[in-house]
């Protein structure tokens, strides 16, 4: 419930980056949970979430590191503990941070590469990155090939995400069978990507075609994000007009939109929190979203309304909060005195500053 965590605290800092953190992910590799971020000083640094410690640095790209992920594909195909990361030098990089070593490099795009995320099915074999050289790729993790190349935006690609499945396949519990289709593959999966053009794009997987265009934003994209579960026909987005906007696929309208920022949007999130509706007896589901106002608002999806919650950033030291990703509690960590929120939920977040926060 929203309620446990509105008393939440910070609880740890990492310092280490010397500029902007761009962007953080969270993994479990066996018994142990890492962060991994992606920093204006070029680097990639892991993180042990239980020991608090940098345990890893990467500095081969040239300029800004825009995105992180960890590579799920990596470790259950070939047991390696890796980062993909992309970079304004047009890479995009692969590390084993178990190992200490550069795997591979994607070359391909002409210009920066921003947001980076992992297919969903056939065990994230597949990558799609957004560029500022206005196209979208879908690369084959496993062959290191650019599989497609997805023209139609008229600016810079900020973010980009891939759906859940949304067609009405009775066999999805098999997506690795039923997703293996043409060259590429991912029937009934979608992309969305988010640009300066100040519109959000919806492509289809297995066609290549783009399908779908939301226009509402009067500034650039920064960040897109599919919903899930009940709201798996929603897109949540954030933008430098300092609005979170809330997009249904099937009609493609707006259905929301949230506008107290006082600064650009930067990042957007679906929470895992629920609030009461006091006047129906039900539970809402509630959104989040990270701005250079140095806020993280919690906003409720039905109503545009003053925000549910407010957690605000370190003014001297943050200058803007970037990137933020909901860390899970693990059970075996319970125990851990102050180290966790009674909700079993940690929020972490990135910012200008260069620091890396925890909050639960």
């Amino acid at each position: 419930m929203l309620d446990i965590f509105r008393s939440s605290k910070l609880l740890e800092t990492f310092i280490g980056h010397t500029n902007a953190v761009w962007s953080i992910d969270y993994s479990t590799f066996g018994d142990n949970e890492f962060i991994c971020s992606g920093s204006e000083d070029k680097t990639v640094r892991v993180w042990n979430v239980d020991t608090n410690q940098q345990i890893q640095l990467f500095n081969k790209h040239s300029s800004y590191v825009f995105c992180v992920k960890f590579s799920q594909y990596h470790y259950y195909n070939n047991h390696r503990n890796v980062i993909c990361s992309s970079s304004d030098d047009k890479t995009i990089r692969f590390w084993d941070f178990k190992d200490n070593q550069q795997l591979q490099i994607f070359n391909g795009h002409t210009s920066a590469v921003c947001g980076i995320e992992f297919s969903p099915f056939n065990g994230g074999r597949y990558l799609c990155s957004g560029s500022f050289d206005y196209t979208i790729r879908l690369w084959d993790v496993k062959t290191s090939k650019l599989l497609h190349t997805f023209n139609g935006h008229k600016g810079r690609i900020w973010c980009v995400d891939i759906s859940p499945l949304q067609s009405n396949n009775s066999n999805r519990n098999d997506n690795n069978k039923i997703n293996d289709i043409g060259v590429i593959g991912g029937n009934g999966y979608t992309i969305c990507s988010g640009s300066f053009d100040e519109t959000i794009y919806i492509w289809d997987i297995e066609t290549t075609k783009q399908c779908i265009v939301f226009k509402g934003h009067d500034s650039s994209v920064r960040s897109v994000k599919y919903g899930s579960n009940e709201l798996v026909n929603t897109i949540l987005s954030g933008s430098f007009d300092t609005s979170v906007r809330l997009w249904d696929i099937r009609s493609g309208q707006q259905i929301q939109m949230f506008d107290r920022h006082k600064n650009s949007v930067w990042g957007v999130e679906y929470s895992p929190f629920v609030v009461k509706n006091l006047e129906v007896g039900s539970s809402s589901n509630v959104i989040c979203s990270a701005s250079g106002d140095n806020t993280i608002r919690f906003w409720d999806i039905r109503s545009n309304k003053k925000e549910l919650h407010v957690i605000n950033g370190y003014d001297e030291e943050d200058l803007g909060i970037i990137c933020i990703k909901f860390l899970p509690l693990k059970k075996e960590n319970k125990s851990k005195s102050n180290a966790y929120s009674g909700c079993g939920i940690n929020l972490c977040y990135g910012s200008h500053g260069g620091s890396i926060r925890i909050w639960g």
